[in-house]
């Protein structure tokens, strides 16, 4: 350990066993929340998160309707007793505000506002235990939950992290990677065409390691996509099962 620092890469290996390319272990369940018009729930590495969906509906209040299309508003929190450092607390910080409103710029490009004049469509992503990578975490759930809820999309969006660790890149940093890695970068991706959804950065880098950074999210990608669709069709999968 340096100072205060801990050593994050021991033997070629992360501090949890991984790979410098390789995704803690994801589940995705939808369809979870009776009361919601979309739902799904997500454990990804200790990261356990909620999203719900409703609308769309009614704009209120009326003043902040576009009636050309649909707005969207995205509310990110974190459970007061998800990690150590929010223990006890309550409400929004101004973390959370950021990323809800990150949040919402995402989906904006993705789901066909223009379906919807005059209405909202509501997103709420409540992380009820915290490990590093949720906001990444919340925007592929709440991917699945618009699904769920029959939002027309133009993709099925996912986002994970990237950062730097020394002079190596890896993928999917953990709480202890995030806070003591020279960098994180967060990306959200339009697994159709590639498009970049989200892109912020802690930390610098060379133009060698964001395109190692990339290539890294595009790839964890097909294995996020799988998931994700694989969620969604379980449900009915069980259905099919039951009456055969």
């Amino acid at each position: 350990m340096e100072g205060n620092k801990p050593q994050l890469i021991i033997d070629g290996k992360r501090t949890d066993g991984r790979g410098f390319d390789e995704l803690r272990p994801i589940k995705i369940e939808a369809n979870i929340l009776k009361n919601a018009n979309g739902s799904a729930y997500i454990e990804w590495g200790n990261n356990k998160i909620l999203a719900a969906v409703y609308g769309p509906k009614e704009a209120l209040p009326k003043h902040t309707a576009d009636p050309t299309m649909a707005i969207i508003k995205s509310r990110y929190t974190m459970a007061p007793f998800s990690s150590l450092e929010e223990h006890g607390r309550s409400g929004p910080n101004r973390r959370a505000t950021e990323i809800s409103k990150v949040t919402s710029e995402v989906f904006e490009n993705i789901i066909m506002r223009e379906m919807f004049p005059g209405t909202e469509i509501d997103i709420f992503i409540e992380v009820l235990q915290s490990d590093g990578g949720t906001r990444a975490a919340g925007i592929t759930v709440a991917s699945v939950a618009l699904a769920a809820a029959g939002i027309p999309m133009y993709d099925l969006p996912y986002a994970v992290s990237a950062g730097k660790i020394g002079d190596q890149m890896v993928l999917d940093l953990n709480k202890i990677e995030d806070n003591y890695s020279d960098a994180d970068i967060p990306m959200a991706i339009s697994p159709r065409n590639g498009d970049i959804l989200l892109l912020q950065m802690d930390g610098s880098i060379t133009k060698e390691d964001f395109s190692t950074a990339y290539s890294m999210v595009k790839k964890a990608g097909a294995t996020i996509s799988k998931i994700q669709k694989d969620a969604l069709k379980a449900p009915y999968e069980k259905i099919i099962e039951k009456y055969r």
